[in-house]
């Protein structure tokens, strides 16, 4: 991996960490904590999706990534909400 693809890698988790952080609320982890919430909603999103025969493009790979990364950042955060709930 080059270190433009680090910084895209880093910058779009951070995103969809923020983004995700918005949309389910009560969270926020600061800037490292959304780039890690990010990085792994991406991961999970990765897995599940393919899964759930839910593969679709919005526009550029970037913005792709960013959308992939959120929804599995959402998913993320709630299921954390739910097991702090318990």
């Amino acid at each position: 991996m080059t270190a433009t693809g680090l910084i895209i890698f880093l910058l779009v988790g951070a995103v969809a960490g923020w983004l995700a952080g918005l949309i389910v609320r009560g969270f926020g982890f600061g800037l490292l904590g959304n780039i890690v919430v990010g990085i792994v909603g991406a991961l999970l999103a990765g897995w599940l999706l393919p899964m759930l025969g839910l593969g679709f493009h919005v526009g550029g790979p970037i913005l792709d990534a960013i959308v992939h990364a959120l929804i599995g950042a959402v998913i993320l955060l709630v299921i954390i909400g739910l097991v702090r709930r318990v």
